[in-house]
């Protein structure tokens, strides 16, 4: 079963260098070990455009989609059999990345 594993960030701050060399570690892993899928990291909120295209014609709108005091910094989809892993690997990652993570399993 795939999971989403989300970063949740509360700054700006991009990852330290140590960060990066923990994160590349977990990544390593993570492909070492089968689980891995797809990572990513995000620019900031203040990047986003929003699209609207529900009316006649499609609206845009600088900046995220919800104003909140955290935000999506970034994901990994791994690749578990069960969600007792999954949560072990996002514990892992949460470490690794030295931010939140939010685990979601894929319908």
């Amino acid at each position: 079963m795939q999971y989403l594993v989300s970063v949740i960030a509360d700054t700006t701050d991009f990852a330290t260098p140590d960060e990066e060399a923990a994160i590349d570690v977990f990544n390593d892993r993570l492909q070492a070990e089968g689980h891995w899928v797809f990572a990513v990291g995000l620019g900031a909120p203040s990047t986003a455009t929003v699209i609207d295209n529900r009316g006649p014609e499609p609206l845009f709108t600088d900046g995220p989609y919800v104003e909140s005091k955290e935000f999506l910094i970034g994901f990994w989809i791994i690749e578990a059999p069960d969600l007792d892993v999954a949560l072990k690997l996002a514990a892992e990652g949460s470490k690794a990345c030295n931010r939140k993570v939010e685990v979601r399993p894929f319908l």
